[in-house]
């Protein structure tokens, strides 16, 4: 190879050379410009910090740091969510376990039927009296129905246990004195009937008791002794009433809640039911009631709220509704038969129907309210309130229920007329 042909060579790698050499310049001048730029940015960025409080650039610096683990964070918060709501859920198994077993109570109820025992054969004849007349005579003073089998026991059945009680007591008291005759069991009822005010201070104030409640008014204590002489679907009011209290009570303290509201909404949730005087649901009673005697606002939203008739307005009414569903609702509590059931509402109706000018009849809510469809060219509007009062009325004497039944009578007259046809 030719020195001629070397140099050639060499001159060809050297202009390579050189275009990478500039090539690489102009890289590191970028480089250095993008340095600089950078370099600018956080000399700003510090001179800015630097102005800033202590407490201020850590709020800066937090807050970037926060932009940049955003989906950590919040990946985080769902798992610590989700651990949450299992923990909760547990947690209020453990709550409502631990406060139904508070639940057992000891108190002495009443029910549908009663007994009475008598002696011996003698007595039983008495009971009786010639051809039926005792028994007749009883059943229309105190309004139960009596039935006497072999086993000398005689059974007093009504739907209403005040006059169960009344004719409990007056018949303990007629076999005691041995003079058994119309005059003298009229005599005797009379006096029972007096008796049962001072019977029902003294239940209501067992009741309040059991419940650790004290100091309240007269007339709220004698309501509340009606709750042993009341039941619903089977389930004596008094009974629910404190079983109810105290699941509510353990509730209330295991959550931190105000324990004397729940207490007293739980006591009083029902009172209504025992109110014979006021028309309305028990719900709305009971919260006259309430309002009449000056209780607190928050008590009387509990009972007025544990049907779910309103909103909740506060914790309490929950742990209110929370404790009557437990109580109402636990296996055994509370039972009627079904054939009861529809021979009652099938009553009910077809009294409403015996009326003339009534075109049907619809009982409903468990036989609480009936309403009646007339026929509008048989009743006038006139009519219709005394219609009202005469079903309610053959009700009363001929059905057997509880609380009120509330009648209404509807007439509808309707008119159509048609243009010409075009």
């Amino acid at each position: 190879m030719t020195n001629k042909s070397i140099s050639k060579i060499d001159a060809e790698e050297l202009k390579l050379l050189i275009e990478d050499l500039r090539a690489d310049r102009e890289q590191l001048e970028k480089e250095k410009k993008l340095l600089k730029q950078k370099k600018e940015e956080l000399i700003e960025k510090l001179s800015s910090v630097s102005k800033l409080s202590q407490d201020e650039a850590k709020k800066l610096l937090l807050n970037e740091l926060q932009d940049e683990l955003k989906e950590e964070i919040a990946k985080r918060v769902r798992n610590a969510e989700e651990r949450i709501r299992l923990e909760a859920k547990e947690r209020a198994k453990e709550i409502l376990v631990d406060a139904m077993k508070q639940g057992a109570t000891t108190y002495t109820a009443e029910y549908t039927v009663s007994t009475v025992r008598v002696p011996n054969e003698e007595v039983k004849g008495r009971v009786i009296g010639k051809e039926g007349r005792n028994i007749r005579a009883f059943e229309k003073e105190t309004g139960v129905e009596l039935e006497i089998d072999e086993t000398n026991e005689i059974r007093l059945s009504s739907f209403d246990s005040i006059r169960r009680e009344i004719a409990r007591r007056s018949l303990e008291e007629l076999i005691k004195d041995t003079r058994i005759q119309p005059s003298r069991i009229e005599e005797v009822v009379r006096q029972t009937k007096s008796q049962m005010e001072d019977i029902l201070i003294e239940e209501g104030k067992k009741i309040a008791e059991v419940c650790e409640v004290y100091n309240l008014p007269l007339d709220i204590i004698k309501l509340i002794g009606r709750y042993k002489f009341r039941t619903s679907y089977g389930q004596n009011l008094a009974l629910h009433t404190i079983e109810e209290t105290r699941i509510g009570v353990a509730i209330a303290q295991e959550i931190g809640a105000d324990v004397e509201v729940v207490r007293l909404g739980c006591l009083l949730h029902d009172i209504g039911k025992v109110v014979t005087d006021e028309e309305g649901t028990h719900v709305e009673v009971g919260v006259s009631v309430l309002k009449k005697y000056g209780f607190l606002k928050a008590v009387v939203n509990a009972v007025a709220e544990h049907h779910e008739d309103k909103p909740f307005s506060s914790i309490e009414s929950v742990i209110v509704w929370i404790a009557d569903a437990i109580s109402g609702s636990r296996p055994g509590a509370r039972y009627e038969p079904h054939e009861a059931y529809v021979q009652r509402m099938d009553k009910i109706e077809e009294i409403a129907n015996s009326f003339l000018g009534v075109d049907k009849a619809f009982a409903f809510q468990a036989g609480r309210e009936v309403r009646v469809i007339v026929k509008p060219n048989e009743v006038d509007d006139d009519s219709l309130t005394i219609l009202a009062r005469n079903i309610a009325k053959k009700l009363e004497n001929e059905t057997q229920y509880a609380g009120q039944i509330k009648v209404t009578v509807i007439r509808e007259v309707k008119v159509s007329e048609f243009t010409k046809a075009k």
